[in-house]
């Protein structure tokens, strides 16, 4: 579908071949992201691993994600971090039992202290006396983040009038960052206070891992204390509240759906049994519990529209790669939306 946002012309590609297209087929061509006031003001000039264009930083970005940030060892060894959290909230919810709570809370509390422990090394946000920012706030400033990098800003369409501000939308940005960075300020000084303090130190976190890697010297672009600061922010808005909203779309089908529910029950006690918690490297053997994990992926994207994809290429032939009738060629925005047709209930 062809769009005209200001001077954008945008591509939506909703269907499966669009999507292909946009994320596999043509990935590189669409590596890009444009030049928007959320990724400007809330990441630190396009220094963060969602919002920077494509070239040797975002390429060098990539590569330390896969090789060091989420490496399956790493990923590995914060393990105990995940069963030790998810076994308080197991024993908290227990407590609870016959009376009415808000699920919602539960999971955004654990998953932002799973996070916050792989990524910052302890719990930053359990609301003690030292702490920066309370867990309240911090959840505000994400649900902030969240929707300010998810809005249609008119002065990213229409530049000449952005100066305005029409919708008040670039104030709250500033703001937020403030907020942000204030945060990520202390975090990387008590970081970098324990490195010195701390003879043949080695990295526990994943900032440790960020500040490691702001001193190789091999680097093909160096890695500033902004840069640094602009990840910890990726992995921490990343993995906190889109886990939470995951899981309670998936019980909140699950109440619906009986039948299902009694099926997935079913295998956990064929598999795992009644006498023991289920671990991470049980999940392949629980293929129908894992089918509901897609399923609700599928019909509850967290984003709904990816953040948007610049193209490389200044021209397209877009009755060539998409079969629309167009008069001429032009440079274009793609937006992919990634409802695939992966409904599991069927085979079920």
């Amino acid at each position: 579908m062809l769009l005209k946002f200001g001077s954008a012309p945008v591509v939506v590609g909703s269907s499966v071949a669009a999507a292909k297209i946009f994320l596999k087929t043509m990935d590189l061509t669409f590596a890009s992201r444009p030049k928007t006031s959320a990724g400007k003001y809330t990441t630190y000039n396009y220094s963060d691993i969602t919002w920077s264009p494509y070239g040797p930083y975002w390429r060098q970005a990539r590569k330390m994600c896969l090789m060091e940030l989420f490496s399956a060892r790493r990923l590995e060894s914060y393990e105990y971090i995940r069963a030790e959290e998810m076994s308080s909230l197991l024993g908290e919810i227990f407590g609870l039992s016959g009376r009415a709570f808000l699920l919602k809370d539960f999971l955004s509390t654990v998953s932002l202290n799973v996070i916050s422990r792989m990524v910052l090394g302890r719990r930053y946000l359990d609301g003690g006396e030292n702490a920066v920012v309370s867990p309240e706030e911090f959840k505000k400033m994400l649900d902030e983040l969240f929707l300010l990098n998810g809005v249609l800003n008119i002065g990213d369409l229409i530049p000449y009038i952005n100066f305005l501000d029409l919708q008040g939308y670039v104030r709250r940005m500033k703001v937020v960052s403030k907020k942000f960075d204030r945060f990520l300020e202390h975090v990387l000084d008590e970081h970098e206070a324990r490195r010195r303090e701390t003879a043949g130190y080695t990295s526990r976190d994943m900032v440790d891992v960020l500040l490691e890697l702001a001193e190789d010297p091999t680097l093909e672009v160096k890695l500033e204390r902004h840069g640094v600061k602009a990840f910890t922010q990726d992995l921490l808005a990343g993995g906190t509240e889109s886990s939470a909203v995951t899981v309670e779309w998936a019980i909140s089908e699950l109440l619906k759906k009986p039948e299902i529910f009694k099926k997935a029950t079913e295998e956990l006690d064929r598999v795992i049994g009644k006498n023991r918690w289920v671990k991470e490297n049980d999940i392949p053997s629980l293929p129908y519990v894992e089918a509901i994990v897609k399923e609700t992926m599928r019909l509850h994207p967290v984003a709904p529209m990816l953040v948007p994809r610049l193209a490389r290429e200044d021209y397209l032939n877009m009755e060539e790669i998409f079969g629309l009738s167009c008069p001429r060629k032009f440079p274009l925005l793609a937006v992919a939306e990634p409802r695939l047709p992966l409904n599991l209930y069927k085979s079920m």
